[in-house]
């Protein structure tokens, strides 16, 4: 069945770019091989948020407002908020998922990405990043005079956006529907001791090793808080970056992809991004 519901989403997605115009709006994500790269999500087509607006008064304090195309009556949108992630590094900014925005969004729903602040930027790092995104998340419950259901927001974080979100969302827990991890790094001392390049930012994130910040890596742990009870974690099985061991975690829906890397989750042509929208659709069933 799984297959199948597979099949008939890329059917749907392959008429729907055949027959779009070359003047509309609509952005087309082919079907990719498995195991994508970071250049290959920087590759793809995006548009751009119909919305910038600033939840802070800091420069990196703002978040992009992504809407679906058409809007109809009276009728409210389900609202993502999606963390991107970057190993906590102000090297990596919320520009490399627009293509991920701009699909959800011609999915039908609204997205609110935020900015935060990173490693190399005054106030990033622990817990400054966490602050940045309970801030945006605060902001976006409040927005008014837009067509969004912001009383059932839906947490999606990717890799240390992925920590992010877990921990929001357990100390948010009212504020939102569900968290959704995506190739999430949810056991954060055994993630920095690691050496791949994104590990080792582990400790410039949280100022230390776990051995010197014993208390803080405590409280920034996902594997050792009460989590949202509604907690997704979707992971592929080829993940370098953030070790499949990572979504082993009891009490949480957890969803392994075979043959997928850790891009694979934030491109929307992957077979992994369907996963997602298989997830979504059983939040906002229609």
């Amino acid at each position: 069945m799984m297959r199948k519901h597979l099949l008939v989403s890329l059917a749907i997605l392959l008429a729907a770019c055949a027959h779009a115009e070359p003047q509309q709006p609509l952005l087309c994500y082919l079907p990719v091989q498995s195991d994508v790269s970071y250049a290959d999500v920087l590759a793809l087509q995006k548009g751009s948020p119909d919305h910038v607006l600033d939840y802070g008064s800091e420069p990196l304090q703002y978040g992009e407002l992504w809407l679906p195309p058409h809007t109809s009556g009276n009728y409210r949108h389900p609202l993502l908020m999606l963390i991107h992630g970057g190993c906590w590094l102000n090297a990596f900014d919320v520009s490399h998922t627009h293509a991920l925005s701009s699909a959800l969004a011609q999915s039908g729903y609204a997205v609110w990405a935020p900015e935060y602040r990173r490693v190399g930027d005054a106030g990033g790092g622990w817990p400054g990043s966490l602050d940045d995104v309970l801030a945006a998340m605060q902001f976006a419950a409040n927005l008014e005079g837009y067509p969004l259901r912001t009383d059932e927001m839906v947490l999606v974080g990717h890799s240390a956006g992925g920590h992010l979100a877990l921990l929001a969302g357990a100390q948010q827990r009212d504020r939102v529907k569900a968290v959704i991890g995506l190739a999430a790094i949810v056991d954060l001392p055994a993630y920095a001791q690691g050496s791949n390049s994104c590990q080792t930012a582990a400790p410039q994130f949280m100022g230390g090793s776990p051995d010197q910040k014993r208390a803080e890596y405590a409280a920034a742990n996902p594997a050792q808080i009460e989590l949202h009870p509604a907690t997704t974690l979707i992971h592929g099985d080829l993940d370098a970056i953030v070790p499949l061991a990572q979504s082993e975690l009891e009490g949480v829906e957890r969803t392994i992809v075979k043959g997928a890397g850790h891009f694979d989750l934030i491109h929307p042509g992957a077979p992994a991004y369907q996963r997602l929208l298989q997830t979504l659709a059983g939040l906002f069933p229609q």
